[in-house]
């Protein structure tokens, strides 16, 4: 039976909330629908870096001590505006969309502890949209020992399985974090994150140039790369060990670039980026022929370039070029998800996130 799921998404570059509509079974999509936006304010924004940092030292995954609680409000209100924004622009009634993904916002993953965050409150908001939400999607995966990230590797491998192209092809989101899905016909789906996205970027931009991201890496542009310091942050452990593994949007904040100027930072950054995507290439089990991108990156062309320019023969091209919704993949992807949930189909998988068994997930909140 065909859903119409709508997906939500607010991802770790804390730009806003993304909203997408698909018609979908859980496993094919028969039809995308409109998408929306609703970003974050200022406030809004700092409200949520406040909350990421008091999130490192919560106890339990419930707990909401100091601004987490007033976080939780505003990312909640925040999806309520969306959703009803969206309803009114598409002239639709709750009533049409049986099934709402509501992702959170992730303050604090640490799957080792089997400990995921994502503050939201789902029965306020199917409440306020009058709509059912399947929410917590991560922590069922979390508490069977897997990574909990990433959960998008289903969604990428029925987009992919449309193309009809020869494998295997990585599809590559470039958010906060950055994260791959390796499709090899249907057999083979291996996904994990690779490492920095625009969260390092981004973070550079706004303490150097108060501003919220280098729009289509114009500025990198500029710069010089050093590639003496990328070798050096390549030498982590994160980037030698085997798929699946995630991370924490934090992670890699102890990295310092030193005193550089402005546009060698961003420079080496978002080449930190590309390089870090392509290090897990020998950690794959063949080359992959073509890399698909979407994301926040998909948009940033020098990072575009830098990805061209270390993973060979193979195409690079972004998400768009496909008639692929980039900046709407992760909210169809959760729509998709929780019609997934919905039936009791897995979300993750012992080769996407290194759960023991396929596991479904998901809570729903009624209105």
């Amino acid at each position: 039976m065909m859903l119409t799921a709508l997906g939500l998404m607010s991802g770790t570059s804390l730009d806003g909330v993304d909203v997408a509509l698909i018609e979908t079974d859980g496993k094919q999509v028969k039809a995308f629908g409109p998408s929306g936006y609703r970003p974050y304010s200022p406030a809004e924004r700092s409200l949520l870096r406040q909350a990421l940092t008091e999130a490192v030292h919560l106890p339990r995954r419930d707990a909401r001590p100091g601004i987490l609680a007033e976080a939780e409000r505003a990312v909640t209100l925040a999806h309520a505006e969306a959703v009803a924004a969206f309803v009114a622009q598409n002239r639709m009634k709750p009533e049409e969309i049986d099934i709402v993904g509501f992702h959170g916002q992730t303050v604090l993953h640490r799957p080792e502890r089997r400990l995921t965050v994502q503050i939201g409150d789902a029965p306020a908001l199917a409440k306020a949209i009058h709509i059912p939400v399947m929410h917590d999607f991560r922590a069922a995966d979390v508490e069977a020992g897997g990574q909990g990230a990433p959960l998008v590797p289903v969604y990428h491998r029925a987009l992919a399985n449309s193309l009809a192209r020869e494998g295997p092809i990585v599809v590559v989101n470039i958010g906060g974090v950055s994260n791959i899905t390796y499709i090899d016909g249907n057999d083979t789906l291996i996904a994990c994150d690779t490492g920095p996205g625009n969260a390092l970027l981004d973070d550079f931009m706004y303490r150097t140039m108060n501003q919220a991201f280098d729009a289509e890496g114009k500025f990198a542009a500029l710069g010089k790369v050093d590639e003496a310091w990328i070798a050096r942050a390549l030498g982590l452990p994160f980037f030698a060990s085997p798929p699946p593994k995630s991370l924490d949007r934090n992670d890699f904040a102890v990295l310092k670039l030193g005193d550089v100027l402005p546009a060698d930072g961003a420079a080496t950054l978002t080449a930190f980026t590309a390089a870090a995507i392509a290090r897990v290439i020998p950690l794959l089990p063949r080359r992959p022929r073509s890399w698909i991108v979407c994301g926040g990156g998909a948009r940033n062309l020098t990072m575009l370039r830098m990805l061209r320019e270390r993973v060979g023969s193979a195409t690079v091209e972004a998400a768009e070029t496909l008639g692929w919704a980039s900046d709407a993949i992760e909210a169809q992807a959760f729509g998709f998800l929780a019609a997934r949930g919905l039936k009791g189909l897995p979300l993750s998988y012992p080769a996407t996130t290194g759960v023991p068994m396929p596991m479904t997930g998901g809570v729903i909140a009624r209105p």
